[in-house]
């Protein structure tokens, strides 16, 4: 068993109000995939940022290849080989792929110019023993898929020499086909001997990359590191959240009422063509499909964002015309969209002032916000919702993942509407917050509410889901009762028979 490359010896980091860090010991060895995982607000993101150098521990030590060092920046932590790549990457759209990789150390030609030919040649270098070449290094970022932007990344990491590589959330937000690419330079990394950090809420994940596993809970280390291979999910699960957790998918079966909105026909461009479908009261239809299937465009159409072109949409059974977000609110119809830091919330402004958002023209008197009325209105849903947060007055930005989602979902709720559309409505949370969102999408459905819940996880669609639509290509192309959703009849619908078939083919032949 190799030594550590680097190791954490009982951490402690307070914030006011908050111990973040509570006397916590981590080590990654070299090459090795070590999975650190916790709720959202566990501790994860402080640690690592005390491994870069963006924070200073109050207690504790670091010791790197068995020596003690101090790390008071990030710069230093990039001299000794500890580079973090995060959910929200931070590339200049504008510049070149090799200038995003060399930002900060580019090799330079007597009298300090730019050494270009030098700097891309490197740059493909790196590119190569990430099995990247078909990236053009000389292309702006900005057009590069979110996949191909990670590459860069990776490269910009790598370009430090890094030894050391924490990766926080990287498949979040990333198809198919990107996260089999990540896993393969992940694997590739390891097999150089690199350290990798890789922080995730996809338990599927850690059996399929990680070596060891270190579970967070309340700024805690739960138990001591084990070996992916002598744990599973469910005790992943039960040390992340400290109780045991039945099912992520507290389903009640739908007693189905009256139809509340039917579509007809739906058109808009190329990504909704000819859509077809009814909801009821109290029950959840899950929209199914692959990326790009159209299934987001779909819900912005009956929202309003970009109203249809032509088709029919029917609320309670009347033709309705909605051109605008506002004409949908007003007949009751409400929009969780799958984006919420860019499109669900305004980060700066407090939990208050963010749940009233949707309905701030029903709490103005004389011209003027009525704050005793937010804030009644407020503390209803953080009851309700039981969305942690030190105060109303909290900026959202500072909430957990699981928090934000909870404050977008009371800024609808708020509007008191028929029909809730949810779009990843747990994408990037935690395991624990995904249950509470599906308890309370069955508490919702139970009341009558009619949600239409659009996911990429299949076991969440085949959980939470009275009926499944299936899109493909901008179309409806299956409707399956909770009976006949199966994980092989969703995926067969999604991809079309000739797809799943050249699939199929595909995985025998690698795998005789």
């Amino acid at each position: 068993m190799s030594e550590p490359v680097i190791e954490l010896r009982g951490i402690s980091k307070r914030f006011p109000g908050v111990q973040a860090l509570d006397n916590v010991s981590f080590d990654v060895r070299e090459g090795e995939v070590h999975a650190l995982l916790g709720e959202n607000g566990a501790g994860k993101s402080t640690l690592i940022k005390i491994l870069t150098g963006a924070y200073q521990a109050d207690g504790g030590q670091i010791f790197l290849r068995g020596k003690p060092v101090t790390i008071p920046d990030t710069r230093h932590g990039l001299k000794l080989g500890i580079a973090a790549i995060y959910q929200e990457l931070s590339l200049y759209p504008d510049l070149s792929v090799a200038e995003n990789i060399f930002m900060g150390h580019h090799p330079s030609l007597r009298g300090g110019l730019v050494n270009w030919r030098q700097m891309e040649q490197r740059a493909r270098a790196i590119l190569h023993e990430l099995d990247a070449d078909d990236l053009d290094v000389s292309r702006p970022v900005r057009g590069l898929s979110v996949g191909n932007q990670q590459r860069v990344e990776i490269a910009k990491a790598l370009s430090h020499d890094a030894r050391i590589l924490i990766m926080d959330e990287p498949t979040a937000a990333l198809t198919k086909h990107d996260v089999d690419q990540l896993f393969a330079i992940v694997r590739r990394l390891r097999e150089r001997g690199v350290a990798v950090v890789y922080i995730t809420h996809r338990l599927e994940e850690v059996f399929l990359l990680a070596d060891r596993v270190t579970v967070l809970r309340d700024g805690r280390v739960v138990g001591e590191t084990l070996d992916v291979s002598k744990t599973s999910q469910a005790e992943l699960i039960r040390m992340m959240v400290g109780r045991t957790l039945d099912t992520l998918f507290p389903k009640t079966p739908a007693q189905p009422g009256e139809v509340v909105l039917e579509v007809r026909n739906l058109c808009y461009g190329r990504t909704t063509r000819k859509v077809n479908f009814i909801l009821r009261q109290g029950e959840i239809v899950g929209l199914a499909g692959l990326v790009g299937a159209g299934r987001s465009e779909l819900a912005q159409v009956i929202f309003g964002v970009t109203p249809a072109e032509s088709g029919e949409i029917r609320v309670n059974g009347r033709p309705v015309s909605i051109r605008s977000p506002r004409e949908a609110m007003a007949l009751g119809i409400a929009y969780v969209p799958e984006d919420r830091k860019n499109q669900g919330l305004l980060l700066r402004m407090n939990v208050r002032e963010n749940t009233a958002l949707a309905v701030l023209r029903q709490l103005l008197r004389y011209g003027f916000i009525d704050y005793a009325a937010e804030d009644r209105l407020a503390k209803e849903y953080v009851e309700q919702l039981q969305i942690r947060t030190p105060s109303l007055l909290q900026q959202v930005v500072n909430l957990s993942g699981g928090n934000q989602q909870k404050v977008v979902l009371a800024k609808w709720l708020a509007t008191k509407p028929k029909v809730l559309i949810l779009d990843e409505p747990t994408r990037g949370i935690d395991v624990g917050a995904k249950a509470e969102i599906h308890r309370l999408m069955n508490a919702l459905a139970q009341q009558g509410m009619a949600i239409l819940m659009i996911s990429s996880e299949l076991p969440e669609i085949l959980g939470m889901s009275d009926r499944v639509l299936v899109m493909r290509q901008g179309t409806i192309v299956a409707e399956l009762d909770r009976a006949q959703a199966t994980q092989e009849a969703v995926v067969a619908a999604a991809m079309g028979a000739d797809e799943l078939h050249m699939t199929l083919v595909a995985s025998t032949s690698l795998n005789p």
